[in-house]
This record gives structure tokens, C-alpha cells and sequence, in this order.
């Protein structure tokens, strides 16, 4: 299995783990609305294979209580997804797209509206990922402003036009009630035309980061971490 794993900042915490594996149902995950289930196939076992036509982009999403509410104080969490990619395509043409981890809230304490907070994780395409690829990211779940590799949206910045999160609004408003979690294609600030996305995903969900510091984590220590559902 190839890796391609992003680590940003870690600190000292506590939390707990939740990874759907698709071996007990979809626990409330689908790609843009698509939750369709293979037995057999997956990294290893069961897994979310579909096929999203005609899209913008592929939303792996989740909005039920095991994923969202209020992240504050939980620690750092590694969110982490395995992604299998056999097309991108657009207009005829294999593409690539970037991926994001992005969790949103709907109703933002000091703003009224929707904001996020999200982090790059690498690229998807038939080339790059048609095997089973693991993407993470860590979150420091304290931190008071944003962790390093982490950025907001919800409002933009009047020179750039790029995302950023509104005057006022800070990492923790954001956190104290994320509404959705998602691993998307839907990059903050870009816009896409119609693609088709023929995929797979497996193990997706976050648990504790390790220890201090800064840390990379490769298959065998995810394996003992992850909680089999």
C-alpha cells in the first residue's frame, strides 16, 4: 500500500478514536451523497465503492454525532482516509485534484454563518492513487490560532480574494460546533468543471495522534491505533 501522508502540529492531549471501516454499514459516510458498499475489496475488507457523474468534486462527508459537535479540548486528532482512484476524468481526459481535510461549521459563534477550517493532503488521479493511498493530517485541537499547514474560510481576504476565516472568528469558534467533517476535492477558494469520479474509500475517521512533537505516522503505526468497527 503507498503512503502519502501529511503531519502538521502535534502537541500533548488526549482523545478518542473513530474509524468507519465499512465493515459494520456506512455510520452516516457517503461520497457526494453516494454510499454504496462493496463486501470485499477494500484496505482490507468491506468498503465505500462508487461512481459520482457529472460532479464538481468528490465530498467524502460525514455529518452524524460520531464525527461532529464540538472538537474543543479533544486533544490532537489524526484524520486520516484511504483513498483508491480507478478515474478522475473531465471531458475525456484523466485529471488529477487535490484533497483537502475540511471541517465545517454552519452557524459560527461570533459570525452567523458558515465557516471552516482545512488543510491540504496530497493529490488524487488514476496515475498517483490506483491503489489503496493512506492521506492524514494532525489538528491540535487547543490551539488558538491556526496550527501551522491549517487554514480558514469563510470569508476572503479583500486584496488576495483567498479564503480566510472572518474578522472576529477564532480557531476555537470554529471548533465548537463543526456540523460536517470532510475529506473533499472541493479545495476552499477554487472552482471546477464537471468530472467524473470512479473511487473507493476505506478507514476513514480520525484517532489520537501520538505523543509530542512533531510526528509522521507510516501503515504499522495507524494499524495499531485504528479501532476495527
Amino acid at each position: 500500500m503507498k503512503q502519502a501522508i501529511l503531519a502538521l502540529l502535534v502537541a500533548g492531549g488526549v482523545a478518542s478514536a473513530d474509524v468507519t471501516t465499512f465493515d459494520s454499514g456506512t455510520e452516516g459516510w457517503s461520497v457526494s451523497g453516494r454510499d454504496n458498499l462493496s463486501p470485499v475489496g477494500g484496505n482490507p475488507g468491506a468498503n465505500m465503492d462508487v461512481e459520482v457523474i457529472d460532479v464538481f468534486g468528490a465530498d467524502i462527508r460525514n455529518s452524524t454525532a460520531a464525527f461532529t459537535g464540538d472538537y474543543r479540548g479533544r486533544g490532537h486528532l489524526t484524520f486520516t482516509v484511504d483513498i483508491r482512484i480507478d478515474s478522475i476524468n473531465m471531458f475525456g481526459t484523466e485529471v488529477s485534484r487535490d484533497l483537502v481535510i475540511e471541517l465545517r461549521n454552519y452557524d459560527t459563534p461570533n459570525w452567523g454563518g458558515f465557516t471552516s477550517i482545512y488543510a491540504h493532503l496530497g493529490t488524487l488521479s488514476s496515475a498517483l492513487t490506483s491503489d489503496w493511498t493512506t492521506f492524514q493530517a494532525v489538528l491540535d485541537t487547543n490551539a488558538v490560532g491556526l496550527p501551522s499547514g491549517w487554514f480558514g474560510a469563510g470569508d476572503e481576504d479583500p486584496n488576495t480574494f483567498e479564503p480566510i476565516l472572518p474578522p472576529g472568528v477564532s480557531v476555537q469558534d470554529v471548533l465548537s460546533g463543526i456540523d460536517e467533517i470532510s475529506f473533499t476535492t472541493f479545495v476552499p477558494g477554487y472552482f471546477f468543471g464537471f468530472t467524473n469520479f470512479i473511487m473507493a474509500v476505506d478507514n476513514v475517521g480520525f484517532v489520537p495522534a501520538p505523543g509530542t512533537g512533531v510526528a509522521l505516522l507510516g501503515a504499522v503505526g495507524l494499524g495499531a491505533l485504528r479501532r476495527r468497527r
